[in-house]
């Protein structure tokens, strides 16, 4: 690993003001848990890293009438212990859950999992279909991210030098969604999966379709939203045939890749398969 400098700020301001000075040569540090990889790999080269654990305010998870709000610094296992998220959307506490060991996700947090934006990351899949918008602060002013918006390429996102992800905010479900994260591991519990899918549907009360959200990780260079499949089903009955063609326009919208979790046609293959398996769980 390549010398540099390490600060941890008191305040938020400090931080801010931190990044401000030299945003192309200074890295924010929240778990650590993917970072110091790739520091070590030499893929990163920072001048200075910015340690924000002193920074409280960050790990808050709050729930009120307008959602929730989860801080940057919130580690994955608090959020997925926390009694708030639990009882706003059951699924995303279960998809936190879900996230490699416990080890893992007592150090890793919320902020730093979407900043790393690797596409097959659980949390921002489930994050999508929720609707979810990120926060991002630097010295001069503060700016709302919807989350289809803050992905860009594989390890890119939308945040600009000198920004830093404050929270992530999660509106209300619509009335009577019901939501679910569905997983694909061929191999370990603790691994990366081969595809994964997040749904959310809520129906009238004569079963007509009046909300629907699919988001896929692992299909593609992003996690993203699968829109014709989504507006396939908004309008009619979640019957089988209904979910079967939303689940094939979702395969449709994936562009994965070829790697050791599998062929990029398997992987669409099974992209169609889990999108059906969530759907029907949620219809």
């Amino acid at each position: 690993m390549r010398p540099f400098e390490y600060v941890e700020p008191e305040t938020l301001d400090e931080a801010l003001e931190l990044l401000a000075s030299d945003p192309e040569d200074t890295l924010v540090m929240a778990g650590g848990t993917s970072l110091v990889i790739l520091m070590k790999q030499d893929l990163v080269r920072p001048s200075r890293v910015v340690g924000l654990r002193r920074l409280a305010q960050l790990r808050v998870i709050h729930a009120g009438g307008d959602g929730l709000r989860l801080g940057a610094l919130a580690t994955h296992e608090a959020i997925a212990r926390s009694g708030a998220v639990r009882e706003h959307a059951p699924a995303l506490a279960a998809t936190f859950a879900a996230v490699a060991t416990v080890r893992i996700r007592e150090q890793a947090t919320i902020g730093g999992s979407l900043a790393h934006a690797d596409p097959a990351q659980d949390p921002p899949v489930t994050l999508l279909a929720l609707d979810a918008s990120a926060i991002a602060m630097s010295k001069g002013r503060a700016r709302t991210i919807p989350l289809e918006a803050l992905f860009v390429d594989v390890f890119e996102t939308s945040l600009e030098p000198g920004e830093l992800l404050m929270r992530v905010e999660v509106p209300p479900l619509p009335a009577g969604a019901r939501a679910t994260y569905k997983k694909f591991l061929p191999t370990t519990l603790d691994d990366y999966a081969t595809v994964s899918v997040a749904a959310v549907v809520a129906t009238a009360s004569d079963g007509t379709c009046t909300h629907a959200r699919i988001a896929l990780g692992g299909a593609g260079p992003v996690p993203f939203r699968a829109h014709d499949a989504e507006r396939a089903l908004v309008g009619r009955r979640v019957d089988p045939v209904a979910i079967r063609e939303a689940a094939g326009l979702a395969a449709a919208a994936a562009d994965p890749i070829d790697d050791l979790r599998g062929s990029a046609e398997y992987k669409r293959a099974m992209a169609a398969v889990w999108t059906e398996r969530a759907l029907r769980e949620v219809a």
